[in-house]
């Protein structure tokens, strides 16, 4: 009986896996860099927002040592660059909240929709088109939508209503949501279409029609995704700068009127540092307070979205 050694050929033919004994090494090597690499661009993501927040915390307190906390978030006024000062929050909250409220309710059902027609009921070829087309809008410098609302918006809405003032809540907070409409519809769309197709033909099975299903069935299931999008359209909007600047006025006005000029927290914020005021002042100070509550609002949000994210994959 003869024996024969195998060659690597013969192993070859055999099945047996190749392995480069001499490249072993560096591939380890490659390895461990790319993931450095990763893991370096994850902490710079961090360090750039622990650094913000650094900043903002650090170049507020030479406000909050000349104007008290209490009168901060208690005083009903804004009026700092006035012979008598005052620095309460509300009338830059009000008009912030109020642009957000409206563009939210612009943006929810809108993009909502959109994405259950694109993701459930367009024909492949259409939806090629269509969600391209939507996403474009997203794209578009937000001067652009500032001047729209202004010269657009504001004159179709003062047919309706002749006293509106040119400055005003609703034409801004219209455009914002048209805005922030694309990203509803395209992070809800792929939620939608993340849903297994099974649960949908179950439901097909047991007799269910198309609309009962993506009602009862897929838009539940991609409940988390969908809640998630509306939070970071919404922290959107509140962080929106240009439109409200150029459409919403820059009168301070503690008013949930959607017609009256407002003024939100980043308008102020615009409004000071592209003027002539001195630096150490508190009027300058006070654009790091109010870039403060800002962020911690905007921060509050992600928050309560990665809370309800966590919440509905439970149940879902």
């Amino acid at each position: 009986m003869s024996t024969t050694t195998a060659t690597p050929a013969t192993e070859r033919r055999r099945g047996f896996p190749e392995f480069d004994w001499a490249g072993a090494p560096t591939r380890g090597v490659r390895e461990r860099v790319v993931a450095s690499v990763l893991a370096a661009c994850a902490f710079v993501s961090v360090a750039t927002t622990l650094g913000i927040a650094t900043l903002l915390v650090t170049e507020s307190r030479g406000f909050f040592r000349e104007v008290s906390l209490r009168d901060f978030l208690l005083d009903s006024r804004w009026t700092p660059q006035f012979t008598e000062q005052h620095f309460g929050i509300w009338p830059l909250a009000a008009g912030t909240l109020l642009t957000t409220a409206i563009s939210a309710i612009v943006a929810i059902p809108l993009g909502l929709a959109a994405a259950v027609y694109l993701a459930e009921f367009t024909p492949g070829g259409v939806r090629r088109v269509l969600k391209p087309a939507l996403e474009i809008l997203a794209g578009v410098p937000t001067v652009v939508y500032g001047y729209f609302a202004l010269t657009f918006v504001t004159p179709m809405l003062q047919r309706i209503w002749p006293e509106l003032q040119v400055y005003n809540a609703l034409s801004a907070g219209l455009v914002v949501g048209i805005m922030i409409m694309p990203m509803v519809a395209s992070l809800s769309e792929d939620a939608l279409r993340a849903v297994p197709r099974g649960l949908a033909e179950g439901a097909y099975a047991l007799g269910a029609t198309k609309v009962e299903t993506v009602l009862r069935v897929i838009l539940p299931g991609a409940l988390s995704g969908v809640i998630a999008s509306f939070i970071l359209a919404l922290s959107r909007a509140i962080g929106e700068t240009m439109i409200v600047t150029l459409a919403a006025g820059a009168t301070p006005n503690l008013t949930l009127d959607p017609t009256q000029s407002v003024q939100t927290m980043t308008a102020f914020i615009v409004q000071v540092s592209l003027g002539d005021t001195p630096e150490g002042s508190a009027v300058y100070n006070s654009i790091f307070a109010v870039g403060l509550l800002l962020f911690l609002l905007t921060f509050g949000l992600n928050l309560v979205a990665n809370a309800l994210v966590r919440r509905f994959r439970e149940v879902y």
